[in-house]
This record gives structure tokens, sequence and C-alpha cells, in this order.
């Protein structure tokens, strides 16, 4: 009835006899009639049709507007009025009945009567320069790309180079989009790209990381080029969001992939002012951590060890400082970061849950810069820019002055009165040879320092370099080759009393070499292939004693050597527009190295004192135990239309290296094992399914994944094991299975005043003891929760932007509390008295809440000023809620009594000055 109704209304409205524009006054012409459910096209096509009136609009701005209004002998500026209110559109309609709408801005088709006379001679002639004229020219121009073909083909390739303006010099991360075909590519370090679109006429925009917009015209008909110059100013925007990856999470085949950059990191409130990366990461869906001051991160239900977290290809095995409240990682270097919890690509492996590869600057190539950073507990300095024409380079240094922190923790923590200090460095220089040739090199290191009680110091350093060639054999074939050292070591330093003193040491050092190449073999296929190798030499602990009036005897565990290689090849397969898939298998080799004496045991039986039976001792070099076999990576993706996408994929792989643990929590003194004959490499794989879809113009992103995951010869502990100094390890060890599986949630508003994202992570993380394990079954074999089981996880990150100068964030994070094992109770055997705990992770500790706060001050918006500066203040666990760490019992009168351990109990307030000159 509604639809008959407006048809009727309709063909009314287009049965009245128009009137002459002559005839009448734009004052006098009024609209009148019924607008139910319409688009704005249809809409306007009603009014030009019974009006005089045009109008002039891009289709994009008003795609999401849909027309519900009822006019009689309303004016045009009452009908737009109802039309644009709650909207960002704006009108103005001229003398000559032409109506413009544009987002944002009115436009205004007049000067003022009194314009000219406001300037001089000289302002008039420069109103209009010639390279505005230029500008508008190249704009409007239309750019024939290509050559046609009778191949039949419907696509094609614009390659091109986004330069500067005035300078000449590439301009990296420039965005190239073509709205229509929701098709973007990113220019690359020497400002190239690469963008496929259909054949025919497209409009192109080109924006840099400034803002600034320039567009080009162009018909396509075969593969080509086009170079683009573009304004170099950076321009203040109050609501841009310059992303790339809006359309990614829709078009790309991999799932389980999470990109951040530095200005979303910004925005998110971290402890004591300072970006962090680790803590960044886990505002993300199936990230988790066990709690405050932890080292590391849980991922999908994998254990903190099963994650690879790369800096500028160096692995780094301990990525933070002062007992995990600050990642290690100089925030001022870091260019972005990718988190592949899924799908992982063919080139990584040597671990099971996900891949962290953070990527540092190397420098701009326009001048000297200078950033830096002061807060109440740490300070931070990088410089970049230019040496000569060919290389960039970029430093910084981080230290901390952080013992009044420790000053203020509750009283019955091991960290209260104790004394911290740590710093970092960083140096990376980019030399480029030619157009065919770019050498890099980085540096890494870092140290950590801090004592208990002033009787015992805790020492860990990391240090890594690397060189890197980069060579483009062909505009198809390009290839990397990077070789490099990475060392990890701690140590304790124990000086409750010169007769006891003591120091205890472990290390490990890894050489490795990675040849990786990228080959686009046509359209539809891009090939990536490699060769990755790694040298293990591990030393599992020694102590010795210190000073002369020791009485401790020295002690070494034997060292260990292996060596890990692995080749792989990918395709990226567009099938067609709506398909496409990324599969690819690696293969890996794993050699135990001599030399090392190996204890062998009865087969069949428990792994332990009666039943050992021998031991072999092999020399240096020689091969003891080879591991090997596949990892296969597949992931799809099927376009539903231009803003949703399904997507599934499978995954397996292999760690040859473990973490001797037996807390929830990484702690500085855990110490790492090679895989040998008596500790099995571990194996997993996963299998997850995804929804993605963008809203409203890639205003909102929505993503829902589920994955189940299966693993073999993980470790865990027999009941009261010893880690340090046991040469024996695997006889203190049990060989487990387990499983994870979960549902993740994310939703992103992107653009607007008003943006954040909201995750909601359900996750299970189960062990069993493995069914042929002839040693104890704990929990009688049945499934228990892992240490860091956390089946309800919740996230909310919002920022707010008051004005261009002043913002607001806040983060939330809710978490179910982890699993416990406790004393339900004591009974007297031998005449000694016994305590009786519960089944392993029977019981959880209390659930975790947290709130930060923090409000952030931009400088002024001046281009061209001496330095650029903004602060940040806020609170850290805003409510002051006493989130427990741990629960553990001291026996109190002949009772245990439990007691609950919080890190921050109160609210901490911060402030930081960051800088840039």
């Amino acid at each position: 009835m509604n639809k008959l109704l407006a048809l009727l209304v309709f063909c009314v409205i287009c049965s009245i006899p128009r009137t002459s524009a002559q005839e009448i006054k734009q004052s006098e012409e009024r609209i009148s009639g019924l607008f139910p459910g319409l688009s704005f096209e249809r809409f306007t096509q009603q009014i030009e049709s019974q009006t005089s009136y045009k109008f002039y609009y891009s289709k994009e701005d008003v795609a999401d507007l849909v027309i519900n209004i009822s006019a009689k002998d309303n004016t045009i500026e009452q009908v737009l009025s109802g039309v644009f209110e709650g909207t960002e559109l704006k009108y103005h309609v001229d003398e000559n009945h032409r109506v413009f709408i544009s987002k944002g801005t009115a436009l205004d088709t007049s000067l003022p009567k009194d314009f000219f006379s406001r300037v001089s001679e000289q302002e008039k002639d420069s109103l209009l320069r010639q390279s505005d004229i230029d500008r508008a020219f190249s704009r409007n121009k239309l750019y024939v790309v290509g050559k046609p073909d009778n191949s039949g083909k419907t696509e094609a390739v614009l390659r091109g180079k986004v330069t500067g303006l005035e300078t000449g010099n590439p301009v990296f991360g420039a965005v190239i989009f073509e709205k229509i075909n929701y098709t973007r590519a990113i220019a690359n370090q020497d400002g190239q790209f690469e963008i496929k679109l259909p054949l025919g006429r497209h409009t192109i925009f080109i924006q840099n990381l400034g803002g600034f917009v320039e567009q080009r015209q162009i018909s396509l008909q075969g593969d080509g080029v086009l170079d683009v110059a573009i304004e170099e100013n950076i321009i203040s925007l109050s609501e841009v969001t310059i992303s790339s990856e809006k359309m990614t999470n829709i078009s790309r085949p991999e799932m389980g992939v999470q990109k951040l950059n530095m200005e979303t990191m910004r925005q998110i409130p971290a402890i004591l002012g300072e970006v962090d990366i680790i803590r960044s990461i886990l505002t993300l869906p199936g990230v988790q951590t066990v709690g405050e001051a932890s080292v590391g991160f849980n991922v999908r239900g994998g254990a903190a060890d099963q994650n690879l977290i790369l800096f500028n290809h160096a692995t780094i095995y301990n990525p933070s400082h002062l007992f995990g409240l600050f990642s290690a990682f100089n925030p001022d270097l870091v260019e972005s970061v990718d988190l592949y919890k899924a799908g992982i690509p063919v080139q990584y492996g040597g671990r099971l849950s996900s891949v962290l590869d953070v990527h540092a600057k190397y420098g701009n190539d326009e001048k000297i810069t200078v950033r830096g950073g002061i807060g109440l507990l740490t300070g931070r300095i990088s410089v970049e820019g230019p040496v000569g024409e060919k290389t960039t380079f970029a430093l910084g240094a981080r230290s901390t002055y952080s013992d009044w922190l420790l000053d203020i923790l509750e009283e019955n923590t091991d960290f209260k009165d104790g004394r911290a200090n740590f710093y970092d460095l960083n140096l990376n220089v980019s030399h480029k040879l030619n157009d065919k040739n770019i050498i890099r090199l980085n540096t890494y290191g870092s140290s950590d320092r801090f004592a208990f009680d002033r009787d015992t110091t805790f020492m860990y350093q990391n240090r890594s370099i690397n060189l890197g060639w980069t060579h483009y054999f062909s505009d198809r074939l390009e290839g990397e080759f990077v070789a490099g050292r990475d060392h990890y070591q701690f140590g304790i330093e124990g000086r409750d009393n010169p007769s006891n003193g003591y120091n205890f040491g472990f290390g490990i050092k890894q050489d490795f070499f990675k040849a990786n190449f990228s080959y686009e073999y046509d359209l539809r296929h891009t090939f990536t292939f490699g060769l990755n190798t790694i040298r293990y030499r591990l030393n599992p602990g020694f102590i010795e004693p210190a000073g002369a009036e020791s009485i401790v005897v020295p002690e070494e565990v034997n060292p260990e050597q292996a060596l890990e290689t692995s080749i792989y090849i990918g395709d990226n397969f567009e099938v067609t527009d709506e398909f496409s898939i990324n599969f690819g298998m690696r293969y890996a080799v794993y050699n135990y190295l001599g030399p090392n004496t190996i204890r062998e045991y009865k087969p069949g039986l428990p792994i332990s004192p009666p039943n050992l039976v021998g031991e072999t001792t092999f020399n240096g070099g020689q091969t003891i135990k080879t591991y090997s076999g596949p990892e296969f990576r597949i992931s799809a993706r099927y376009s539903l239309n231009n803003i949703s996408s399904i997507k599934a994929g499978y995954n397996t792989n292999r760690q040859f290296i473990h973490l001797l643990t037996n807390n929830a929590a990484i702690a500085p003194t855990d110490i790492w094992k090679l895989s040998d004959p008596n500790i099995r490499p571990q194996w997993g794989d996963q299998v997850s399914i995804g929804y993605y879809r963008n809203i409203k113009v890639d205003k909102f992103e929505f993503s829902v994944e589920a994955y189940h995951r299966s693993m073999k010869n993980l470790i865990d502990f027999r009941s009261g094991a010893s880690l340090i100094l046991n040469n024996a390890i695997e006889q203190s060890v049990l060989r487990t299975e387990g499983r994870a599986y979960g549902a993740e949630f994310l939703l992103r508003k992107n653009t607007g005043k008003l943006n954040g994202w909201i995750s909601y992570t359900y996750s299970r993380s189960l062990l069993r003891t493995a069914q042929d394990e002839m040693a104890e079954k704990i929990n009688g074999g049945e499934w228990y929760p892992n240490n860091f089981d956390q089946p309800h996880n919740a996230v909310l990150v919002g920022n707010y932007a008051l004005s261009k100068r002043f913002s607001t964030s806040i983060n939330a994070n809710y978490s179910t509390g982890r699993p416990i094992t406790l004393p339900v109770a004591k009974f007297n055997y031998g005449g000694s008295e016994r305590v009786y705990f519960s089944d392993r992770n029977a019981y959880r500790i209390p659930d975790y809440f947290r709130i930060d706060f923090s409000i952030n001050i931009e400088g002024n918006h001046k281009v061209r000023k001496l330095a650029h500066s903004s602060w940040s203040i806020g609170v850290y666990n805003l409510l002051g809620r006493r989130n427990p760490y741990s629960v553990y019992f001291t026996p109190v009168n002949g009772i245990l009594q439990g007691y609950q351990l919080s890190i921050f109990a109160e609210p901490i307030p911060f402030i930081t000055y960051n800088f840039r000159i």
C-alpha cells in the first residue's frame, strides 16, 4: 500500500506543469511531495524534475543517505536542512539555481565584493600561482596508461613512483587508492607503488602522511607507469585517519593478522605514559597475559615461549624491561607492528602460536630529526636523518630512574625496597647503492639490572646485530639476504653472606642466515620462496663462587648445540576477483649436535633414575638426533561483496626450543632448552574461520574469528621439579598434549572525533599428560586448565578528540582469573605434617579488572617552529583496584592462611613530555 501511495504521489507530482526558472525568483520556488525511503540520487532526480534546481555532488559522499521526508510548499533551503540534519553534509545554492553538496564545509561560489580591494597589486598577481595552474591541469588531464592488446584480460597493473613536488625525494607511506573498486596500495621506501585495476577510466587518489591528497584521471588500457609528484607540506587535520588497512582486512586471504602503527598505539593509555608495544597488542582479541608485572604474552591458548618476537630480523628472547612493566622497544624508533595469530606467512617458522614482527625505522632522507620524551620513570631520545644522498640512519637510547616506584609497591611484594635500572640502544642504517641494491645494518642492545633487599642482584641482556641486502633482480623478482647474531643471557649475583656468595649465569646465542624471495609471476600469482638457517649455542647454566671467601662449589650444565634449517615456497593466488587463496609448505630439518653426553633409558618405561641404562658421549659437530617434517600453511578468502568476506585457514608448525618454567608468567631466570633425544620438538596445528565486514564506507570494521588448536609434545613439570643446574632435566618434566579453542570479536571505529575498538575473546587452553607417557599422570590423565587459561577477556579502547590539540583516551580491561592449585588439607604421616593439594589448577584467583585514563595535549599546529611537543597526563589503574597477581599460603598458629599478592594496588598517576625537533 505504501509503495502504491508513493507511486501515485510521484505520478501526480510529475504531472504538474513546470514553471520556467526565468518566470519566478528562487525564493518563490517551492517544493511539495512525499519522498519515502529514496536514495539521494533518486531524490535529486525528483526535485530536478519539478523545479529548476540542478544538483552537483559526489556519489560516495551520499552513498549511505536514505531520504524519508515530506514537503509542503517548502523552500529548497528548508528541504535540504531537514535532509542533512545530523550528517556532515553541507549545501550551497547559487543564484543560478545550482545546488552544491559537500562534506564538512559548505562551498561558496562567489567572492566578497571587496575581495580585490583588500589586497595589493602584487598580491593580486600571486593569487593564482603557476604551481596552482599546473596542479589543476594535472588533476583534470586524462592520462592514457598502457597499450591495449588482444589477450582478452580485463585488468592491468598500474605502477609508479610518488615523489615530493619540491624536493623530488621519494614519498614513503603514501596511500594510492581508487574508491569505486576499493583498491589501495602503499608506496614503499623508494616511493614506488603497484596497484591492480580493471581496464577503463579511473580517478586515482594519492595521499601523503601529512594528509595532502592529489588525484589523477587515467584511462587504463594495459600495464603501464604513472609517476606522481605530491605536495610535502604537513597539513594539520582534526579528523583524518590515514590507513591502507581498512580494506585489506576484507581483501587479503590471511586471517588472524593484526597490524598496528605508532599513531594507533599512541592512543592507548600506557602505563606511566610511555607507548608500549606489548601492552598495545594486549588490547587485541586473542592476546592475553597472566597479570601485571608479567613478561611475555599468550596467544590463542599458547604458552609465552610459543611466540616468535622479531625486531628487524633479530629474535628477542626477553621483550621486557623492569619485570614486564615496559617493552624492550623504544617507541620512537618503531615504524609498525605485525601480529600473526593464524595464517602465519610461510617465511616464518620455529614457534607454534604467533609471530610478532616489529619493524624499526631507518631514518628519513630529508633532514636530521630529534625525538624524545621525559616521564616519571623513563627518559628516551632518538636521532634520525640522512648522511649524504644515499644513506639514512636512526639512533635511539632509553633509560630509567625507577627506584621511587618500587618504594610505593605493596609491603609484601618481592619488589619492595628493591632497586632497578635498565637501558636499551638502537642503531639502524640504510644505504642505497643504486636503484637495484640496498644495504641495511640493524643493531640492538638492552640491559636490565635489579636487586631484591640488596642481597641478590638479577640481570639480563639482549644483544643483536645483522646485515641485510635487498636486491631487485627485475620488476618482478626481489630478493632479501640477511645474516646476523642474536645473544640473550641472564645472571644472578648472591651476596647475602661472603661465605656463600655466588654468580649464576645462563646464555643462548644464535647465528642465522635468511634468503627470502618474492616473484610476481603474473597478475594472479605471487610466489614467495627461500631458505632460513639457525645455529643454536646454548649454555644451560653455571654457578661459581664470588670472592675468595665463598665456599660455593663450581658447577656447569653441559652446553648444547643444534642446527635448524628450513626451505619454503608459497603462492598468493588470486583465482577470481572474489576468491583468493594463499598456500605454501615449509620443510624444517633440526639436528641436535655434539659435543654432549646423552642419557639412555629403558624403552617403554618412565624417564626416571631407576630406568637409566647408560650414557653415550658424542664428539663436537657430530649429529646426535635429527627431527624433520613439513609444515603446511593454507588460507583462503571469499568476498561476499565489496564490504564483507569470509575466510578460512589451516596451518601446522614445529618448535625445536622450549622455555623451562614452572610459573604462570615468564621470569628472567627461566631457562631455554633445545630438543634432544629425550625431549621431543613441539608440534601443533590450527584450523580457523572468520567473517569480516566494513560498515559505513570503512568507518567501522567488524570481525569474528573462531579457531581450534591441537598441540603435542608440550612440557609440564613433575611436582617439586628443580630446573636450575639440572643436568638430567628430562627426569623432571612430563610430556603433555594440549588443545585450545575459542572465538574472537572485534568492532573498530576508524574515523571521527570518537574512535577506538572493543574486543572480546572466549578461549580455553587445556592440557593432559600424553597418553603414552608412562610416568605419573597429572589429574589422573584427565584434561586440566593450563596456567594461563582465562576463558573471558574483554577490552575497550576509546579516544575522543576534544579539539585539534586536546584529546582523551580510556582503556578498560577485564579477564577471568587464572588457574591455581591450592592446599585443601593437612595430615600427619610418619611423624611429620604433610599438606594435601587439590587437583592441578582446579581453582582460580579472582577476576582482573583495570581502567586507565589519559589526557593528551598537543602543541600548537604551526608547521614551521623550532620544536613540536606534546604532553600525556593520566592515571594507571584509575579505580585503584587490588587486582591479584597471585595467591599464596603461610601457616599462622598451625592454620594455613591465604594471602593475595597485588603488584599495583593503588592508582598510579603519570605525566610524560614528548618533543620533536
